[in-house]
């Protein structure tokens, strides 16, 4: 008697998980730009510039996407039970460091002291590894828990931030020096993040994944690396000519790098979230016979 081969469907196949909506998508949304807008301007703090009011945009980012998961809960009123697990969880530590960050926010905000509001900006970049280690870390999911995940979230928690500060390029009075050095730095994050994006890609196309998860992600993959970073590089161009009118194409292309990472933050979490399913090594036989070939229903194939 042969074996039976599995077809793609039913309970056999990935399904797209139900767990966590579009609140736990805004954590990740809002509170990695927050923690990246931080760090971003803790670094544009070094140059002397006012940056109080980057600092609570930062943590009203923060702030906003940790309510938003707050009311995801089934019992919000058992929020302090995630206090509970720092060995073994990620979102325990998020949790932890959160209030680090407002407490050392407020301090920088109290003080205008540099050395606090660079404590403040280690403390944001800090909240995005660790949101970064909580989808890497659900081992259910095959597009969180690949290792090439982690920097995916990381990088583009940082080049948000980024591109929210040269969003704010208007209004917080940068000279040609400041507005170059915010050019170079922003350039070079949104590079890093499209380069781990397109690693992200190819490594999990060739390790194998769910079919809904590589044509999710495929779906906006042009539009991370067109909207998330060529365009925002030409506009970051036209920044550095020193027309009185050029800052205004750095806020632009600020704008278009944040709304690229949003875009690839919430299709990962909502649209490319597809379970792992069944996977047999091999197929079983029923009485006496040949067991059949590996089996796994909905997934794109390896290499």
């Amino acid at each position: 008697m042969k074996a039976k081969t599995f077809k793609a469907g039913g309970g056999a196949s990935p399904r797209l998980q139900q767990n966590w909506d579009w609140r736990a998508a805004s954590n990740f949304i809002c509170g990695g730009a927050g923690g990246g807008l931080l760090f971003a301007a803790a670094l544009l703090s070094l140059a002397g510039i006012d940056v109080r009011a980057l600092l609570v945009a930062g943590m009203a980012l923060i702030g906003i996407g940790l309510t938003c998961v707050w009311f995801e809960i089934g019992r919000p009123l058992r929020a302090m039970n995630v206090y509970r697990h720092l060995a073994t969880s990620w979102m325990t530590r998020e949790a932890l460091v959160a209030p680090v960050v407002f407490g050392l926010g407020t301090l920088a905000l109290l003080s205008n002291s540099t050395a606090a509001t660079m404590c403040a900006g280690l403390a944001g970049a800090a909240f995005v590894y660790s949101q970064a280690r909580i989808l890497n870390a659900d081992k259910g999911i095959p597009a969180w828990r690949h290792p090439a995940c982690r920097p995916v979230v990381f990088a583009t928690g940082l080049a948000e931030g980024a591109g929210l500060l040269a969003v704010s390029a208007p209004w917080i009075g940068l000279g040609l020096a400041s507005r170059t050095g915010l050019v170079a730095g922003v350039l070079l994050l949104l590079l890093v993040r499209v380069l781990v994006w397109r690693a992200y890609i190819r490594a999990l196309r060739a390790s194998g994944a769910p079919t809904g998860s590589l044509r999710a992600l495929a779906a906006i993959d042009q539009r991370v690396v067109v909207m998330g970073a060529l365009a925002p590089a030409l506009l970051l161009g036209v920044g550095v000519l020193g027309f009185p009118a050029s800052v205004v194409a750095i806020s632009a292309a600020g704008a278009l790098a944040v709304g690229a990472g949003w875009l690839l933050k919430y299709t990962l979490i909502r649209r490319a979230a597809f379970t792992q399913g069944l996977e047999l090594k091999h197929q079983p036989v029923r009485g006496r016979g040949v067991s059949g070939p590996a089996a796994r229903p909905g997934w794109g194939s390896a290499g």
